[in-house]
């Protein structure tokens, strides 16, 4: 509570009181801002101060004709002690209640102008007041669980088309967004990232992983075939550039009739060859492939030296240029994929985000343990607030008044509780008649 005091201190001092580290100029003074229903509660003052001033001045009247007409006997005495006595205690009630706002008949006298010289001492005591008495867990917290904020919140999300305004809502504003984004300083930060993770990833089980996921689903006896015949089209499009070169590297005895029969034969061995290991799931190849692969495989979980250099591969594929272009160039067609689909109201990205708001606010709507746990959160973050802030949070209060201007403040709280307080002088002027006319009457009788 101490550490909060001294916050609360901090950010509601006075302006002109801070000490000799400050050195920030002073807060003016500013005037309080005038509150709908001013213009019925000063009439209503001005009405109460009337009814007040005229019962002390029926007062004096009263004592004035005694003085002018009465005598010693009968009733007059009664009336005079009355009324003399109601003057005092009228006048007495009118001098406390002017000086908590100003200086009676403008006099300085010492005690008075109570608000407008305690003005800042009022509101640091306004401000310990709240922050002792109101903001603690033990009166927040019951209030918090009584408003049941995560269920009014799924209620209000699982509205009507709530859920679209306000998938509608955010792809507005993620693409109003898109106008303060540094394209190139993001497109930095998303390089970088994707680099150091990449660097970070150990080649060696994940790729180990990969072959033995693509062995047990075939896949690589597939990804075999598809390359065989790949293979195949491209020695078969470029017949004709092997047939040259096999011309150019026979001797020039040799007839050109023999190179021709010599290519035709072995060009078509090796076709029959790629065809043979393409048709045949068995090929002895195909099951030569299949056991280097898991040995590979095997390889990388259990020997450092062949992930080091799986490793060292990895470095010198994302330190290439072109590597690195590739990271940088991610940002640019994902933003603009993002910004279409978020301005899209047929995009997937707007019905995944319309259907999860949907369907958190049903779950906050209708899910008693969730909200019990959102009431928990809520409990928790509550509690961490006052613990940390609630100096902060009355020092606005100490801060607001400190700013105020005095006269300001006086003339503010004199209209809102004033006309209460008229009813001081009102029962000072009854009172004060009926212990005066108690008196007189107790002394005539003894």
């Amino acid at each position: 509570m101490a550490a909060h005091s001294a916050g609360r201190a901090a950010a509601g001092k006075p302006a002109g009181s801070a000490g000799a580290s400050d050195h920030r100029p002073p807060v003016p003074d500013v005037p309080v801002l005038a509150l709908a229903g001013d213009a019925e509660r000063r009439l209503g003052l001005r009405r109460m101060k009337v009814v007040a001033t005229g019962g002390l001045v029926l007062a004096a009247v009263i004592f004035v004709i005694c003085k002018l007409v009465g005598d010693d006997k009968g009733i007059w005495p009664f009336l005079q002690a009355a009324s003399e006595a109601a003057m005092v205690g009228g006048l007495a009630d009118w001098f406390a209640v002017t000086a908590l706002f100003r200086h009676p008949l403008g006099l300085p006298i010492p005690h008075t102008a109570i608000i407008p010289r305690k003005k800042d001492q009022i509101g640091e005591s306004l401000g310990d007041f709240i922050q002792q008495n109101f903001l603690t867990p033990e009166v927040v917290g019951p209030r918090l669980q009584a408003a049941r904020i995560p269920q009014r919140i799924g209620e209000w999300l699982a509205t009507g088309d709530r859920p679209e305004k306000l998938s509608h809502e955010f792809g507005v504003a993620l693409a109003g967004a898109n106008t303060v984004l540094a394209d190139e300083d993001i497109r930095q930060a998303i390089e970088n990232f994707a680099d150091a993770q990449l660097r970070r990833l150990p080649a060696a089980p994940v790729v180990a992983k990969v072959l033995d996921l693509a062995v047990e689903g075939n896949q690589h006896q597939i990804l075999m075939s598809e390359g065989l015949r790949s293979l195949m089209r491209f020695l078969d499009d470029n017949r004709d550039v092997f047939r040259k070169r096999v011309a150019d590297e026979s001797p020039e005895w040799v007839p050109e009739w023999v190179d021709g029969r010599v290519f035709n034969k072995l060009f078509s061995s090796v076709q029959n060859f790629l065809a043979d290991v393409a048709i045949d799931p068995e090929h002895a190849l195909r099951q030569q492939f299949d056991q280097r692969l898991r040995q590979y495989a095997v390889q990388l979980r259990t020997d450092p030296a062949a992930a080091g250099h799986l490793e060292q591969w990895k470095s010198d594929l994302l330190d290439h240029p072109a590597v690195r272009n590739a990271l940088a160039s991610l940002w640019l067609p994902l933003k603009k994929a993002v910004l279409d689909a978020a301005l899209d109201p047929n995009s997937e990205l707007r019905r995944v985000g319309t259907s999860m708001i949907r369907q958190t606010g049903i779950a906050l709507r209708d899910d008693p343990n969730l909200q019990a746990k959102c009431d928990r959160w809520l409990l928790a973050v509550m509690e961490h607030v006052l613990a940390h802030y609630s100096g902060e949070l009355s020092g606005v209060i100490t801060h607001t008044v400190s700013r105020w201007d005095a006269d300001s403040t006086a003339r503010r709280l004199e209209l809102q509780v004033g006309r209460d307080l008229q009813f001081i002088r009102i029962n000072g002027t009854v009172v004060g008649s009926l212990v005066g006319l108690m008196i007189y009457s107790a002394s005539r009788f003894l």
